[in-house]
């Protein structure tokens, strides 16, 4: 054990925020800890670094065990580089370094005891710096700050000009160089590219000391975490393994204490059902047995309703007509900003229905892209060209046009105003406004919930074409997986940018990857992207056409046709495999139906006495035991 979080409770006035908390952290353990906006997790967080004094119980670390904490917003003053800031962390090492070469020096002049004492010295420092890893200490620097997504070209630059989402990275630069035997990290993926996301996980997962992770990035969590610990209605449960097993066990979980609850809320309405006849009764006896029952409900350890479920709601897209077969068609796009060329000859082709992410590394201009789409930013050349009955409702964090006197149930009640009041306040839930938010005024919304109310109007749009620039950003995991059903049931056409992988994994029909000038396609979703991108089959964009999305530009008509080739044979197993499943699901059907049957013969009054005929159908319903068995055995290996 490293860190233990016992009994912890906190309230602010009278709201409670954190009720009774308790786990542990174990050496080496990677530990997700997760839960709705403003559940209590960064309070939590303050409370274990001390910086806030909990009302009840008590969070104890190991004995000589270091501790490091990234907060979400950081202040780095001074006039140290981004490099300097960094190197910082390493000042033993360079103090020991300097210190050698200072004897070293000195030990080309010196003589006697003098030299003896020098030697001795060098001989205790150096063994102190090889320990500590001296001799990689450079590179280590150097692998952390290219990790993180900073450029050479940006090592230079002042720590105090920095934007706030970069001194968030030189922060946890630091963080993971010093390396504390635990590291307390909240949304450390927040201002982090997709090849800088990656790079961390990796960094993550091989770290040895002990990781306790505020997250909303799902995709993250899964690769790293073998704990989660979620903050639910001021509590806390621990779940074994990572976010998709705790996602599994936890609807178990619930599911299990609605039954509990609604049975014993059965039990309790029939006795007193039972109470309110025997007392109608009038007669001594059955009062006392009303009476008696009427104590056994009293001592009744009555069990709390589950908190409902805010999964239960839905947001439904409904384009308020059908567009044409083509909806977005690019020709010879490019754009560049003074002597900075983004991209150009981008060429693409978005079909009706169609899921489709903009991938890339930051700078690349994915947003650009998106605004030039939506008419927000001319192109330097090419042209832009929406397809027939197309209507398109675009989403940034930037265009809010909002009356600021309005509350948000009034801005939404005004611009839908068929909406009932409850479906109003189960609209602004889904995007993370409870109770008394939704009488908050606009004008004093921060920014992110500024974005979260823009993409509620959005969401209740009638458009047919929905543009995104980062539409998960400030949802909780909550709020993220209602918006992705959402998508996925949306009989339109979505074309849109983020960085959340298990966003695109669960919505992308196709993903487009900008980088180095150009745009690459690849059919599927996330997982399917990554597995392209290892085999390097990428197809490269050209013009549009009827038939495809978009044309090989710069592949080999030999490779395309290789590609193509190995998509049929693909398609073919598929479907050999689908219909090899079906078969077995018949198989299956077939034998629990005759399985079912024979015992019901076998226990009939003119078989039961048939010794002749009970033997016959048992060896029958063996053999269909063991060929339900083998049916079963396959049909599982197959759908795995």
């Amino acid at each position: 054990m490293i860190l233990s979080v016992s009994h912890i409770s906190k309230a602010f006035g009278e709201e409670a925020v954190l009720s009774d908390v308790s786990f542990l952290v174990n050496e080496h353990e990677k530990v997700a800890l997760i839960g709705r906006n403003g559940a209590g997790k960064s309070t939590l967080f303050r409370i274990i670094i001390g910086e806030l004094a909990a009302d009840e119980g008590l969070c104890t670390l190991a004995k000589d065990a270091t501790l490091g904490y990234l907060a979400q917003h950081q202040d780095l003053a001074g006039d140290l580089s981004v490099y300097e800031e960094v190197r910082e962390v390493k000042r033993h090492i360079w103090d020991m370094e300097a210190r050698m070469r200072d004897l070293e020096e000195a030990m080309k002049h010196a003589e006697g005891d003098s030299l003896a004492a020098m030697y001795k010295e060098y001989g205790s420092v150096s063994h102190a710096y090889e320990q500590a890893n001296g001799y990689s200490a450079s590179s280590e620097v150097i692998g952390v700050l290219r990790g993180l997504g900073f450029s050479e070209a940006t090592w230079d630059k002042k720590t105090s000009v920095l934007s706030g989402g970069q001194k968030t990275r030189v922060a946890l630069a630091k963080l993971l160089l010093e390396e504390p035997d635990i590291l307390l990290l909240d949304e450390p993926t927040n201002h982090l590219d997709l090849n800088s996301v990656a790079w961390l996980e990796t960094f993550l997962s091989n770290y040895k000391g002990a990781v306790l992770i505020v997250s909303h990035d799902r995709y993250f969590l899964n690769k790293i975490v073998s704990k989660v610990v979620e903050i639910d209605n001021n509590k806390a449960m621990v779940f074994p393994g990572n976010y998709d097993e705790f996602a599994a066990k936890k609807a178990m979980v619930r599911e299990a204490q609605r039954k509990a609850y609604e049975k014993q809320q059965a039990e309790i309405h029939h006795q007193e059902e039972v109470i309110a006849k025997l007392r109608s009764f009038n007669r001594e006896k059955s009062i006392r047995r009303a009476e008696s029952r009427e104590k056994v409900l009293e001592k009744m350890d009555r069990l709390e309703k589950p908190a409902e479920e805010a999964r239960g709601m839905t947001l439904t897209l409904t384009p308020r007509m059908e567009s044409g077969n083509d909806v977005l068609i690019l020709t010879d796009i490019a754009k560049a900003y003074n002597e900075q060329k983004l991209f150009s000859h981008i060429d693409l082709l978005i079909k009706k229905g169609e899921k489709v992410a903009l991938l890339g590394d930051n700078g690349t201009g994915k947003t650009t892209l998106l605004k030039i789409v939506r008419g927000l930013v001319e192109p330097d050349a090419g042209s832009v060209r929406y397809g027939s009955k197309v209507c398109v409702g675009y989403y940034d964090q930037e265009q809010q046009n909002f009356n600021e006197e309005n509350t948000l149930f009034g801005e939404i009640s005004d611009a839908y105003p068929g909406m009932s009041n409850t479906e109003i306040r189960n609209t602004l839930a889904a995007f993370c406004f409870t109770g008394d938010d939704v009488m908050k005024r606009i004008s004093s919304l921060s920014g992110g919930e500024r974005g979260r109310l823009s993409l509620a109007k959005l969401m209740l749009g009638e458009a047919n074409l929905l543009l995104l620039d980062e539409p998960t950003n400030h949802l909780d995991i909550l709020g993220r997986e209602i918006l992705e059903d959402a998508i996925r049931a949306y009989t339109g056409t979505v074309f849109y940018v983020s960085h959340d992988r298990y966003f695109v994994n669960r919505t992308a029909t196709r993903v487009l990857e900008l980088t180095r000038e150009k745009i690459l396609s690849y059919d599927g979703n996330y997982d399917d992207y990554l597995n392209f991108k290892e085999r390097k089959e990428a197809v490269v964009f050209g013009e549009p056409s009827a038939n495809s999305s978009a044309s090989a530009k710069s592949v080999p008509d030999s490779e395309s046709k290789l590609d193509w080739k190995e998509q049929k044979e693909a398609q073919a197993q598929k479907r050999k495999l689908q219909n090899r499943i079906t078969a077995l699901e018949q198989t299956i059907e077939k034998c629990e139906t005759r399985i079912s049957e024979i015992d019901d013969l076998m226990a009939s009054p003119e078989v039961c006495t048939n010794s002749l005929r009970l033997n016959e159908l048992g060896t029958e319903r063996e053999a269909l035991e063991e060929e339900l068995l083998s049916a079963m055995t396959e049909w599982e290996e197959l759908s795995e």
